[in-house]
């Protein structure tokens, strides 16, 4: 069996055995029981991963490889999100090339798909809020006239410029009235951006649940529902309720998405998460069980994986993008561990080796020897022998 050495915290290497890989039944087709898309990421260029020019930096085979990965999984892909390295590495001219190529893999099978939008393409500092509306009007028609779908992700610029509630209310209905396709919008908490904090006009989550269901109130044929991501059940759950009906809850919650998409046998959530990016097969083989009625074989699946998930996305939040990366590596997925802007670097040994051993916890890696020979190799290079 595959062994390698781990660093540890006293900075001695421990042993490791590699367990078997999981035996997961998954299918092919989309879940009937919940609207689910994982938020893919971007595979770099080894070569030129810090390169100026961000649409040379990516490795356009590979990256499209795993988005058929995840369709072939049936699962949706969420494109050009956070998990992308959407502003953190990516910008809009980037981001909109990779959405387009998408769009058109997507057609070539016929897998689901749905693109962030938001206002970095702005160049001004401090734009006025007509020029941030303007923003994501001109995204949202960009994605839409290819035939795309959109999230309407929280917008950097406008929790600068707003003043308050009203700012928010002006902008999204403008925005929602030009969209001609319903929209998912997203509520992105500050431990993933703390660029986000007091967005939609109020520092208090309840305060601001308020502007939140107004604004999808007063233009409910404009919006499917909203992702939300602010690790909190308790607030996905009591957004939950009040949410008038047909929109949904589209989970961002990479810590409790078990228990939030199973539900409470009134209400569900459905799933938008970068967390089954790292973990499809796994996501896959849980909603076939949840589409036969078997909820406790859902959570049998996929309850295990949340261990792994809260490694990956532990603070500083923004960073879980390196932990997506490093288990595509370690599972064949890209040929390297290198990402757009250097940004493999916001992650530690340790937490490298944390991820191996909470992966293989679960029977994650489905060639240990490959697992293995990749971990050593790197963790070499960085003088653990």
């Amino acid at each position: 069996m595959a062994a390698l050495l781990l660093p540890s915290p006293d900075h001695t290497c421990t042993r490791l055995l590699l367990n078997e890989p999981a035996q997961l039944d998954v299918r092919s087709t989309p879940p009937a029981s919940r609207a689910v898309y994982a938020a893919a990421h971007v595979v770099a260029d080894p070569v030129r991963a810090c390169t100026a020019d961000l649409g040379d930096a990516i490795d356009w085979d590979a990256t499209a490889q795993l988005r058929h990965d995840l369709w072939s999984l049936g699962l949706g892909v969420a494109e050009s999100m956070d998990t992308a390295q959407r502003g953190m590495g990516l910008d809009w001219a980037a981001a909109k090339k990779l959405a387009l190529r998408t769009l058109d893999e997507a057609r070539s099978v016929g897998g689901q798909v749905v693109v962030g939008v938001g206002t970095d393409q702005l160049d001004n500092p401090r734009p006025s809020i007509e020029e941030i509306r303007d923003a994501y009007i001109e995204q949202i028609d960009a994605i839409e006239s290819a035939g795309g779908n959109v999230v309407l992700m929280a917008s950097r610029d406008l929790a600068r410029a707003a003043t308050g509630p009203d700012d928010y209310l002006a902008v999204y209905s403008d925005v929602l009235d030009s969209a001609s396709r319903p929209v998912v919008l997203h509520w992105l908490g500050s431990m993933f951006d703390p660029a986000l904090t007091g967005y939609w006009g109020f520092t208090e989550p309840h305060a601001a649940m308020d502007t939140v269901v107004q604004i999808i109130t007063e233009h409910l044929p404009a919006v499917r529902g909203i992702k939300v991501s602010l690790l909190d059940p308790e607030l996905e759950i009591a957004l939950r309720i009040r949410l008038p009906e047909p929109a949904r809850i589209f989970t961002g919650d990479d810590f409790n998405y078990v228990d939030l998409i199973a539900g409470d046998g009134t209400r569900s959530s459905d799933a938008l998460l970068g967390a089954f990016a790292a973990i499809a097969p796994y996501a896959s083989a849980a909603f076939a069980r949840l589409d036969l009625g078997d909820e406790q074989g859902f959570r049998d699946i996929l309850g295990p994986t949340e261990a792994l998930s809260r490694i990956v996305f532990a603070p500083p939040t923004q960073y879980y993008k390196v932990g997506v990366a490093w288990l595509a590596y370690l599972n064949g997925k890209q040929s390297h561990f290198r990402m757009i802007g250097g940004f493999e670097t916001g992650r530690c040994l340790e937490h490298l080796a944390e991820l191996i051993r909470a992966g293989d916890a679960i029977g994650l890696f489905p060639d240990p020897d490959l697992t293995a020979a990749r971990a050593t190799a790197y963790f070499a290079v960085h003088g653990l022998t």
